[in-house]
């Protein structure tokens, strides 16, 4: 049994910092200019730091040069590129032709992931992009699992297979979607995308014997999300996963915070360990229960078991979890007063769960006392007021720092 790649996203380098703390096997991350997520904070100063990081403890980086680019965008794409043959993360992934020429040029050295914006959806496509010098290639999400078997059965076996276990889909095919730019004159093609397909519309239909008689589609005060989808979920499917022999399982997700990161990366990694060590033993609702906490849109299992599945769109918008937020971070500790970085209000008497790296179960414990980081005076309660704002906290086990808390709302 072949034990899958946990791939998780890297918005930033404390990101990354969370990703591998939390059980992350790999992590992709991109420049705001040259990759699909324009708002992550990372320029090529972070990236080298990301790569030398997750080397020195033996984790892997793939750098994300995934736009369509245009052709006023060469000249930077090839700066890029010499760059990465320099720092040698261990792959690349893009999706334009044009792009993956100038890398084979200018970064021979590092290899090729083809992104899930090419679309491979059939062992052909993939065995097209390994004759083009492609080391790995990015399944397009929109397959079920007898699809994704055929692909791993007749591709080369140095060719890689990735696919996506959790986090948005998109309404485009695979992220190819057209919608923002049409709308908003924002390119999800060049990584500024408007989330478009998140806006409450209200529509109507019109009678062609009747014109200018609107009548509403069915919606509430807020509109209908009709192009909404929901979340993608994979945490019940791991056994058929891992017996499908996928390289790389891929979270989805650069521009969610810490605390999502470390809470899914932490669900999977325990997941997958788990059904290794013991496949019969394997009981996905603890998983689920775990992820529950954290999800911000209704889930779902979208086409891997059912390719007539209908039961993905999210109608009622993006939800977010009423139970559970991101209470903070641990900066340092010691037995005494604990240093939290403040991510919501946190309060005397409050629950909060200390999310341990390895760990699925979270240590649950009340605030019994507050001190201001400052004066060290005791205080009723903290707000995260400006960015980086602290407490002092009494912690009922020994932590570390980087562990995330979670606040029971």
């Amino acid at each position: 049994m072949k034990k899958p790649e946990l791939l998780a996203p890297a918005g930033s380098f404390n990101k990354a910092k969370i990703a591998f703390l939390y059980g992350a096997d790999a992590v992709y991350v991109g420049t705001s200019a040259l990759s699909l997520r324009t708002r992550a904070e990372v320029q090529d100063e972070d990236l080298a730091n990301i790569i030398k990081y997750a080397h020195s403890i033996g984790k892997k980086v793939y750098v994300a040069l995934n736009i369509y680019a245009w052709d006023n965008m060469y000249n930077e794409v090839r700066k890029q590129a010499r760059m990465l043959q320099e720092l040698k993360p261990d792959g690349i992934i893009s999706a334009d032709g044009g792009v993956i020429d100038i890398l084979k040029e200018e970064a021979p050295d590092v290899d090729i992931h083809i992104s899930t914006q090419a679309n491979v959806v059939s062992a052909h496509s993939a065995n097209f992009w390994y004759k083009n010098g492609a080391k790995r290639v990015i399944l397009a999400r929109e397959l079920d699992k007898n699809q994704i078997k055929e692909i791993v059965k007749n591709t080369p076996m140095g060719l890689e297979v990735e696919m996506f276990v959790h986090g948005a889909l998109c309404f485009g095919y695979s992220g190819r979607c057209f919608l923002s730019d049409f709308l908003a004159s924002r390119s999800a093609n060049l990584g500024d995308c408007a989330q478009s397909c998140r806006w409450a519309y209200n529509v109507y239909v019109e009678e062609k014997n009747n014109p200018g008689n609107l009548m509403p589609v069915e919606n509430d005060d807020k509109g209908t999300y009709i192009f909404s989808s929901k979340d993608l979920c994979l945490i019940k499917e791991i056994p058929d996963i891992v017996e499908l022999g996928v390289d790389s399982l891929k979270i989805e997700g650069r521009l969610k915070t810490e605390y999502y990161l470390a809470s899914v990366i932490n669900t999977y990694r325990n997941a997958i360990d788990d059904y290794i060590k013991d496949p019969k033993g394997y009981d996905y609702t603890k998983y689920m229960n775990e992820l529950e906490k954290v999800k911000t849109r209704s889930l779902t299992t979208f086409y891997f078991n059912d390719r007539n599945n209908k039961d993905f769109q999210e109608y009622e918008g993006k939800q977010y979890n009423p139970n559970y937020e991101f209470g903070g971070k641990v900066i340092s500790y010691n037995e005494d007063k604990c240093v939290v970085e403040v991510k919501n209000k946190l309060t005397l008497g409050d629950t909060l769960e200390i999310l341990i790296p390895g760990q699925l179960e979270p240590y649950r414990f009340n605030i019994d006392v507050l001190w201001d980081s400052e004066t060290e005076e005791k205080i009723e309660s903290v707000n995260p007021g400006k960015a980086g704002q602290t407490v002092l906290m009494h912690m009922p086990i020994k932590v570390e720092n980087d562990w995330i808390i979670r606040r029971v709302k």
